[in-house]
């Protein structure tokens, strides 16, 4: 017996609420029939807890044209009704609001119930929208999801022109980052051009245009009323901006951050970063380690805590730039955000490259860093995999992060296998400047292996507010193809693609040397370096067969697993021959940390041999666990677990920025 028969069976017997769960598990997991799957939804409706279940299945039904009629009915009685005054409520007060507005010449609102759009509620977040003369419903919409989802400031010379804008987060998000006219000398209007009239009626029953109209910058076109743009404002309303001088960026006008994500060390970030360096729209920040950053803040927000005003601030802060000193200190409420970004405007290195009357603010372009991005994986009793990063729960607790209300995330990746060859020689190097005398804490080789598998940051969880609006990049292709990299990454991230990106640098120096030995510009060296004395082809192929989830997602050809069949015999096969790591790891440790480690047996000295013995024993040890570790993960990644956050939902493969053809100088690498 199915579960659509026990759910008749329970109705029959007078047992709505069994009747009700036995409904939506037939809804859930049992092909219906279209009048079967009627008959559950109406049930769940009038009895289950899940209306959404309910409400999907209507909304399905009705798109395939089965029960049309009654569908809509039960829809629009349950979920329509309910909320049509108060939708009429937002569209009086958002018509009472335009009626006195400058900037709308057309104020004909249609009546409330001639408008050609429902908007039927879904969740607490969005609708389904429903055009009533053609009786068709559209995808489901949230007009708060935080995307940005076109390139809105492409192209700065003329005021910004946007049209049929009808997300609430991109209104605003255009209305918060759009300066003033009277603070860049210049007209500054935001133009929006909206093509129909009766449709842009229909959105004003679930926008809230009266937060963007108090400052009176949107000027509201509509259809052929596009033929005024741009309005000149001193012929038509006597208002010549050019009479007012530039105003400096102050710290609360930027409000948006793009987010320099670090997926893993070595991975070619620091590339990225001189790109973006000097960028007329950005407040750009080299690489800064997050410990320091967080440092910086604790020290300027200790000072303007005991500061009596703002001269004695001036005087124990930078002084470059001393509007910012006294804006902080007069901010009652100021958080580590505010402040972070006023340590940064005081920089004349950072704010070198603004420009000062740029017709938006800058935004904040920040990368902070870590030594490396450490992960751990633990699997459920179901198979599924949780990954745990104390680095990036550091990067969601920042309350620098929470106080961003828009941000744009990338993050750049480069082929597993150079990475982790990069890494080994960055450590390897760090263990021989130790020996030379040129570090005080000693260096080790660590286990640069685990960390490159384990890290599976590319997997991020949908609910993550930072990976919302997101896109991966690859390192070999802002190299070899930059000019189609980085148009199509400054048009994700809504900048202009300026001059300023054609090259490389730092605070303004041309072609800076990132490390001692790394490439500079784009000589593309660094993407076909194989790193051979620091990696061999055990450790290459175990880590592409383990990442291979990467490998087909972003487009990298394997270059060392042959593509045969896997199991634990082989993956034993492959550790035992991780001779190069293993030797490097044991170089490092015997010349750097074991003659540092002081031997006692039971609080007594013991004899150098002793001494010698304990420690060889010890490390001997630890490689042993090293070892174990990496069959660990072999046989918790052999089976391709479903990766999981720490909620239960699936995680979802990082998306990654797609290039147009026309602009690639050579073929897209693999």
């Amino acid at each position: 017996m199915n579960a659509i028969e026990i759910a008749r069976q329970a109705a029959a017997l007078g047992a709505p609420e069994e009747a009700c769960r036995a409904y939506a598990l037939a809804l859930r997991s049992e092909a219906l029939k279209p009048e079967e799957m009627l008959e559950a939804a109406i049930s769940v409706l009038q009895f289950g807890e899940d209306y959404k279940l309910s409400y999907t299945c209507l909304y399905r039904l009705y798109r395939q044209g089965q029960y049309p009629q009654e569908c809509l009915d039960i829809m629009t009685e349950a979920f329509y009704h309910p909320n049509a005054a108060a939708q009429k409520a937002v569209y009086s007060k958002n018509c009472k609001a335009l009626k006195k507005y400058p900037y709308l010449f057309r104020k004909d609102f249609l009546p409330f119930e001639a408008l050609p759009i429902r908007f039927y509620p879904f969740d607490d977040h969005g609708y389904l929208p429903f055009h009533t003369a053609e009786e068709r419903f559209d995808d489901y919409i949230n007009f708060r999801n935080p995307v940005i989802s076109r390139n809105f400031f492409r192209e700065l010379e003329r005021p910004i022109l946007a049209a049929d804008v009808y997300s609430q987060y991109e209104l605003e998000y255009l209305h918060d980052n759009i300066r003033k006219s009277e603070w860049v000398g210049r007209e500054n209007h935001l133009y929006l051009h909206y093509t129909d009239w009766a449709t842009f009626c229909a959105y004003l029953q679930v926008l809230d245009l009266r937060a963007i109209l108090k400052e009176e910058k949107p000027v509201f076109l509509i259809a052929d009323e596009i033929s005024q743009y741009p309005i000149d404002f001193k012929a038509r309303f006597g208002l010549d901006y050019s009479h007012f001088p530039v105003q400096p960026i102050g710290v609360r006008e930027i409000k948006r951050l793009i987010w320099h994500a670090q997926l893993s060390s070595h991975n070619g970030g620091d590339f990225f970063n001189e790109i973006f360096d000097g960028h007329p729209n950005l407040l750009a920040t080299p690489s800064v380690m997050m410990e320091k950053m967080e440092n910086k803040i604790a020290e300027w927000r200790q000072i303007l805590d005991l500061v009596k005003n703002s001269r004695d601030a001036e005087r124990l802060l930078d002084k470059d730039k001393a509007y910012i000193t006294r804006e902080l200190c007069l901010m009652k409420d100021r958080t580590d955000r505010d402040i972070l970004v006023g340590c940064y405007l005081a920089d004349p290195a950072l704010t070198a490259g603004m420009d000062p009357a740029a017709r938006i603010a800058p935004a904040l372009f920040l990368q902070p860093h870590f030594g490396n991005l450490k992960y751990k994986l633990y699997l459920n009793r179901t198979g599924q995999a949780v990954m745990h990063s104390k680095q990036y729960e550091a990067i969601q607790r920042s309350p620098i992060f929470q106080n961003f209300k828009y941000i744009k995330t990338f993050v750049p990746m480069r082929r597993s296998t150079t990475g982790y060859g990069a890494a080994v020689r960055f450590l390897h190097n760090r263990a021989l400047a130790y020996q030379r005398g040129e570090l005080e804490e000693a260096a080790a080789v660590d286990d640069a292996l685990s960390g490159r598998i384990l890290n599976r940051s590319y997997w991020v969880a949908p609910e993550d507010p930072l990976y919302t609006d997101s896109v991966l990049v690859r390192f070999e292709d802002g190299k070899l193809n930059p000019k189609a990299t980085f148009t199509a990454l400054t048009a994700f991230l809504d900048l202009p693609y300026t001059d300023s990106m054609t090259y490389c640098s730092f605070c303004g120096e041309r072609d800076p040397e990132s490390m001692a030995g790394n490439v500079r510009g784009f000589d593309p060296a660094s993407v076909y370096r194989s790193y051979d004395e620091y990696a061999n082809d055990a450790e290459r192929a175990f880590i592409e067969y383990f990442m291979r989830d990467a490998y087909t997602a972003y487009g990298y050809d394997f270059h060392y697993y042959d593509g045969r069949p896997v199991d634990e015999a082989q993956a034993d096969r492959w550790i035992d021959h991780f001779d190069r790591l293993e030797n490097y790891i044991s170089t490092a440790w015997r010349a750097n940390i074991l003659p540092k480690a002081h031997v006692t047996r039971e609080g007594q000295e013991v004899t150098e041999a002793e001494a010698e013995w304990a420690r060889n024993e010890a490390f001997a040890q630890d490689m042993k666990g090293i070892r174990e570790n990496w069959r660990n993960i072999a046989k918790s990644l052999l089976y391709d677990p479903q990766f999981i956050s720490k909620n239960g939902q699936p995680l979802h493969m990082l998306k990654m920025l797609t290039l147009d053809p026309a602009l690639l100088e050579q073929p897209l690498y693999h």
